[in-house]
């Protein structure tokens, strides 16, 4: 029997069927021959000696520390693909709550509870002020074109949407994933200056850290709207607030909040 220790919240089913192969499958097992985790930081982790593989239940690796596990013979999987419907459907929502103030609309209609009859005309007055821009005829960029960022341009072409898409390292299988009529740019620097909103599907490595920089921002249009389902240090964010202020950015909807990004205006 192999001793398997879970690190995060870690599908009842994918455990199930680890254990109906004879594994013991725990968060508190001590000494364990695998490690099952998703976010939990390895790089300050001392390994014991009967660690024999650990296994990331995502595609990024970048919270294992890889150089310890090729010394120590430590194997290491990772599952990229898993949540990529999950994370599109996520990224399609970031986008719309991006183009129109779906959160402050909300809270403005809390805000007339308890004025009876004049709830009506109130909303009839008061919604365009949470109007934004519609996404058909507008243009994606999609930095990434794995698993993820091919289903996020194919979803976007179907929603009327012009698609160009970037990534150096696709795989032949991606490209058959990728609908032909997303246009194959050969520089990010296009997708910044073409793109109405851009998409970050990227892994989190030293080539990509702080992609998205001051640099890059310069070259885009004024009002674009990023999307980063990708990690938190693809993109700089002094730089990002700095785009904000400035009215480069229209809105930044991201999935890893820190106490720089937490409140700021347009700021999602």
């Amino acid at each position: 029997m192999y001793k398997i220790r879970t690190m995060n919240a870690i599908s009842p089913l994918g455990i199930s069927i680890l254990e109906k192969h004879g594994c013991a499958v725990k968060p508190d097992i001590e000494n364990p021959e695998a490690l099952l985790i998703r976010s939990a930081d390895l790089h300050h982790t001392e390994f014991w000696p009967e660690l024999l593989c650990i296994g990331r239940a995502g595609a990024g690796v970048n919270n294992i520390p890889l150089d310890t596990c090729s010394e120590k013979g430590i194997v290491v999987f990772n599952a990229p693909g898993a949540n990529a419907d999950a994370t599109k459907e996520m990224v399609i929502f970031e986008m719309l709550l991006a183009s129109r103030d779906i959160l402050g609309s909300i809270e403005w209609v809390k805000s007339i509870a308890g004025k009876g009859d004049e709830i009506p005309a109130l909303v009839e007055k008061g919604k365009s002020a949470f109007a934004g821009p519609e996404i058909c005829g507008k243009s994606l960029g999609v930095i990434g074109l794995g698993a993820v960022g091919a289903l996020v341009a194919n979803t976007a072409l179907q929603l009327g949407m012009t698609v160009r898409g970037y990534d150096p390292y696709m795989s032949v299988e991606a490209a058959w994933r990728l609908s032909r009529e997303v246009i194959h740019v050969d520089y990010a620097e296009e997708i910044f200056r073409s793109s109405d909103y851009i998409s970050l599907n990227v892994p989190y490595t030293e080539s990509t850290h702080h992609l998205i920089d001051a640099t890059a921002l310069s070259y885009m249009r004024d009002g674009v709207r990023i999307m980063n389902e990708s990690r938190a240090e693809v993109v700089d964010d002094d730089a990002m607030l700095a785009a904000i202020a400035s009215g480069k950015v229209g809105k930044y909807v991201t999935d890893f909040p820190n106490e720089k990004l937490i409140g700021q205006k347009n700021v999602i």
